[in-house]
């Protein structure tokens, strides 16, 4: 079996799991949002449950409207923070305690190897970057498995990706998983796993994996799945869990598929509007005057990626025209990001430093665009769209090519501006 289909094959108490079967799984954690969490609630109360299955287990984020935009919003909002009062619901993050989902969650601890995370998020995802199966569902999945604590599924076969070599300057987790969607398509993984092995992990930061395993679900892909080593468990250990090098190894004929990637192959990417397929290389990149720049969101971010733009845009003003927007993943990387001053860096550039929130990403607030606009993104669909008007336009790229291309004003390398 996948690595994958061992985790699934524990939580539904069954010795082997082929691809294709249906299986009922324990889930160690449930997971909704601002947005998806009001329908698994009315869904939740139409089912007749009075109580969640365990108040620990749930978790909800109000991450992707907040601070609140409008009346339709905050009606919304209200509603959960009741449901949450009434569930007692422990994990439940408003305010000042809000970060983007897939950014507050491994930070706060809540994230363990082998376990089964189902989020009503897309991107939940991102959590296999930390040894766990972790995947996004429906609302009504949601509800379900607030009253069970399980889940149907079926049971995805694999792709393994082996990744060896390592990376060129200003090359991240970022183009790993734009240059991997633009060699298999939007399509290349539907319903699979996506597994990640190889030597060239090693250079592959967690919140690099992160990155990675949030934009599996571009190409189809069910989940990805990092596994649990050195780096992996100091991480873990940071964030308050105790773990060892994961016990989880698949077996050599688990894979109905295999993508060699060498980092060394890959150059800073930019995928063009309107799929995250469309990858090219930042030199091969169209020459379009950009109207705004977004660095943040649940994909980039983190600490990591914040100093990464900061190292380019210190003593650099963003262009003239050029709407420049920073937002922290979290709390924790908001007040990391003031106290090494990378705030002071970036209001020197002309940015606007935003509350940790969606945002943007979805075409949501704080960055809307208008007909015709033109952004640069760190984000992690560019579907037409996705961030406004249907006649905008989104290029995706990690945050050294967003901050240079905030400098120059269009889609620049960072070595251009360093």
């Amino acid at each position: 079996m996948s690595a994958t289909r061992k985790i699934l094959a524990r939580h539904a108490d069954k010795l082997r799991l082929q691809p294709g079967a249906f299986i009922e799984a324990t889930v160690d954690l449930v997971l909704s949002n601002d947005v998806t969490a009001p329908i698994a609630i009315k869904e939740f109360e139409r089912y007749g449950s009075e109580n969640i299955f365990d108040p620990d287990k749930v978790v909800i984020v109000l991450d992707h409207f907040t601070p609140n935009r409008d009346i339709a919003s905050a009606e919304q909002c209200a509603m959960v923070r009741s449901f949450a009062r009434r569930c007692g619901i422990k994990h439940f993050y408003d305010c000042g305690e809000v970060g983007i989902e897939h950014v507050l969650l491994p930070e706060e601890g809540l994230i363990e190897p082998g376990s089964v995370v189902i989020g009503g998020d897309s991107h939940t995802c991102t959590y296999g970057a930390l040894g766990a199966f972790a995947t996004g569902v429906g609302s009504t999945d949601v509800a379900a498995a607030m009253a069970t604590g399980k889940i149907w599924l079926r049971t995805p076969e694999a792709i393994l990706v082996k990744v060896t070599g390592k990376f060129r300057p200003w090359a991240s987790g970022k183009d790993l998983i734009l240059y991997l969607i633009g060699k298999i398509g939007v399509d290349g993984a539907t319903y699979r796993s996506l597994e990640f092995t190889g030597d060239g992990l090693k250079g592959l930061s967690v919140e690099g994996r992160l990155t990675v395993a949030n934009m599996v679900v571009e190409a189809g892909a069910k989940n990805g799945l990092f596994p649990v080593d050195d780096l992996t468990v100091r991480y873990l250990a940071s964030v308050g869990i105790g773990a060892s090098e994961s016990s989880i190894e698949p077996d050599e004929y688990g894979y109905s598929g295999e993508v060699d990637i060498d980092l060394g192959d890959i150059e800073p990417q930019v995928a063009l509007p309107s799929l995250p397929s469309n990858a090219v290389s930042v030199g091969e990149a169209p020459d379009v005057r950009l109207d705004q720049v977004v660095i943040g969101s649940c994909t980039n971010g983190r600490i990591e990626d914040l100093r990464v733009a900061a190292r380019v845009l210190k003593g650099k003003k963003a262009a003239a025209g050029v709407r420049l927007i920073i937002i922290p993943g979290s709390p924790r990387v908001y007040r990391g990001a003031m106290e090494e001053g990378l705030f002071d860096i970036f209001l020197d550039a002309g940015a606007v430093i935003s509350p940790p929130t969606c945002g943007p990403c979805l075409g949501g607030h704080m960055g809307v665009l208008a007909a015709g606009e033109k952004a640069i993104s760190t984000t992690n669909r560019n579907f037409a769209g996705r961030m406004g008007h249907m006649e905008s336009e989104v290029y995706l790229s990690n945050p050294a090519v967003a901050a240079a291309s905030a400098v120059n004003g269009s889609i620049t390398e960072p070595g251009e501006v360093v």
